[in-house]
């Protein structure tokens, strides 16, 4: 029996390492993706044995065609992204364009690269990761709720086109949780709005991609949110 394989761009970050150890837990082979943390990446294949690294930048299409261009995987987890946090009238146009580059366009790339070898074996699953921003939007996000929307969107189209196939796409929308984007945040006073009353750690998000890329058979075009009733 083949071992299953999954790509998880953004291996390096809190969301993202917390899946690459949920799928290769689950016995999956996994492809960890970085763009400049190259310490982080290696540790992290150092602890897992079933894994190889893939250096690309997301958002440069020759980079990403060049790396992923034969590659064959069961899954794909488009969960690279970025925050520029500002608010819109002092905006400038690099901190809009770096978080669209970053989670539209890579998200697009990434999946095209991906999508032709998953097309022709008749299976596969891609999950997407995106935001409770992307569904309700954020004062000083416009970029970010832009970018998290679009995948939202793009994740409903792509489902509709490549059901036929047996490819399911799915996407997760986090709230808060516990990482980088997040340490400088006032937890404490934002906890006062979330139902069950703690901030969401990176396991709660991988649990949820591993059963929608893994487990839910007939769920496609979903966007499941991850945010402990606060956005409902």
């Amino acid at each position: 029996m083949n071992q299953k394989k999954v790509l998880i761009t953004g291996s390096t970050g809190a969301i993202g390492s917390a899946c690459a150890k949920e799928f290769h837990d689950a016995g999956y082979f996994v492809y960890l993706h970085y763009r400049t943390q190259e310490d982080k990446a290696k540790e992290l294949k150092q602890e897992l044995e079933n894994s190889e690294i893939i250096k690309f930048d997301i958002s440069n299409k020759e980079e990403v065609y060049s790396a992923l261009e034969n590659l064959e995987l069961d899954v794909l987890v488009n969960n690279a992204g970025i925050t520029r946090d500002n608010l819109f009238f002092w905006m400038s146009d690099d901190e809009w364009s770096d978080v669209i580059d970053t989670s539209v366009n890579g998200t697009y790339y990434v999946t095209k690269a991906v999508m032709k070898n998953m097309i022709s074996n008749k299976k596969g699953s891609v999950v997407n990761v995106a935001s409770v921003s992307g569904i309700v939007g954020n004062s000083g996000q416009t970029n970010y709720s832009a970018a998290k929307g679009a995948m939202i969107a793009f994740t409903k189209a792509l489902s509709v086109e490549v059901a036929r196939y047996g490819i399911r796409v799915n996407a997760v929308a986090p709230g808060l949780i516990e990482s980088e984007m997040t340490v400088e945040l006032n937890l404490k006073e934002m906890k006062k709005g979330i139902p069950m009353r703690r901030i969401g750690k990176p396991e709660d998000v991988s649990e949820c991609v591993l059963f929608l890329a893994d487990k839910a058979s007939y769920v496609t075009g979903e966007v499941l949110n991850i945010s402990g009733g606060m956005v409902r």
